[in-house]
């Protein structure tokens, strides 16, 4: 006895849009049961097996592949000591004395309106410098011209008024053409206000934590005695 088959029921305009999309083929919705069973098992000998090998691969091959480049804090930290900087006599200061260190970097300039600020970073410095914290003041002439005048006379300058007994450097631009390259690292670590790289004026400053990561920068109306709490954080 012949099983009743209840037919499939299409609406015409269904197979009229298959057709027209695909010329020359049958809807599977038309096929008998037959030839659909037929049309299914010419499509799977079409597919390619899988690698009969491939279990054995060891479980090392999924894992993820190895980092080429260390972590972005260890790329900075190198970065940073790898610096180095040119002193009033020539010689050079390399930033690898300062691994450990708190750092602390300013642009400086004598005939400033910020140049009392001198007195508050000196005061900073005999604080905590026994807890390997340094200063770097940076003479730049860029901001008004307020640093006319050589490095021997920044040198007199500073000792004489304000007692400054932290390193100073050679003067140079901490912006444009011919930015030195401990400004260029700082800037490129860390932007200013508005997200802008440029320094503003003198005595703008840069926190770089022991590990060589620059952690703040302060605009120049930001004094010595604002910036205690966060330097004693970190020593």
């Amino acid at each position: 006895m012949r099983s009743s088959v209840v037919p499939w029921t299409v609406p015409v305009s269904v197979i009229r849009t298959t057709r027209a999309s695909h010329p020359g083929h049958t809807p599977l919705c038309l096929l008998n049961p037959a030839r659909l069973s037929l049309q299914i098992r010419t499509y799977k000998s079409t597919l390619r097996p899988l690698n009969p090998h491939l279990h054995r691969l060891p479980v090392s091959a999924f894992s993820a592949p190895r980092r080429l480049f260390s972590s972005t804090s260890t790329r900075n930290m190198s970065a940073f000591y790898d610096l180095k900087a040119e002193l009033p006599n020539g010689s050079t200061y390399n930033f690898a004395e300062l691994k450990g260190k708190v750092v602390l970097i300013v642009n400086v300039a004598s005939k400033c309106g910020f140049t009392p600020q001198y007195k508050g970073l000196q005061e900073l410095y005999d604080k905590y410098k026994e807890k390997d914290f340094v200063i770097l003041g940076f003479p730049c002439n860029q901001f008004g011209g307020q640093e006319p005048g050589d490095d021997g006379e920044i040198a007199t300058f500073c000792e004489r008024n304000h007692g400054v007994s932290f390193p100073l450097m050679k003067k140079s631009d901490v912006n444009g053409d011919n930015t030195n390259e401990v400004y260029k690292w700082l800037k490129n670590e860390k932007s200013g206000l508005l997200g802008l790289s440029r320094v503003k004026w003198n005595f703008e400053k840069f926190l770089i934590d022991k590990e060589g990561k620059v952690v703040q920068r302060w605009a120049s109306t930001t004094t010595p005695q604002a910036i205690d709490a966060e330097v004693a954080k970190l020593v």
